[in-house]
């Protein structure tokens, strides 16, 4: 080796606050580093962790969209089950509308004959009286 003469001569102190200010600043950049590493584990972790909840929601929408879609079909089965329902209300109705018309000739028809039968009651309780 070369001998240079600065091997043996002390530093400066000067330089030797400068050396210690640089030994320091790598010293606090080492723990700074370390502190990043200890986070970006922590957030790797966590993001793991959400991709997880991510992954369940996912099916759980797709679940959700299946049960929407099912239950958009059902509403439809029920417009078209009320539809022919109200048809058959209608026909109901209809018809219901005929037999009052039907009774009503039936009690118009039968007034006579209650008539009649009242008048023959009539005569023969008086009948019955004269005896």
């Amino acid at each position: 080796m070369v001998d240079t003469g600065y091997e043996n001569r002390a530093p400066a102190t000067g330089e030797r606050q400068r050396l210690r200010r640089l030994a320091q600043a790598a010293l606090n950049a080492d723990m700074t580093v370390d502190q990043v590493n200890t986070i970006l584990d922590a957030v790797g972790g966590t993001l793991g962790d959400m991709d997880r909840t991510i992954g369940g929601l996912d099916g759980t929408i797709d679940s959700l969209d299946a049960t929407l879609s099912r239950f958009g079909d059902t509403l439809d089965d029920v417009d078209a089950t009320v539809a022919k329902l109200s048809d058959v209300v209608d026909r109901l109705e209809r018809v219901t509308g005929r037999l009052e018309i039907i009774v009503g000739v039936a009690e118009f028809a039968v007034r006579p004959i209650v008539v009649l039968e009242s008048l023959g009651r009539s005569i023969a309780t008086g009948l019955g009286r004269l005896r």
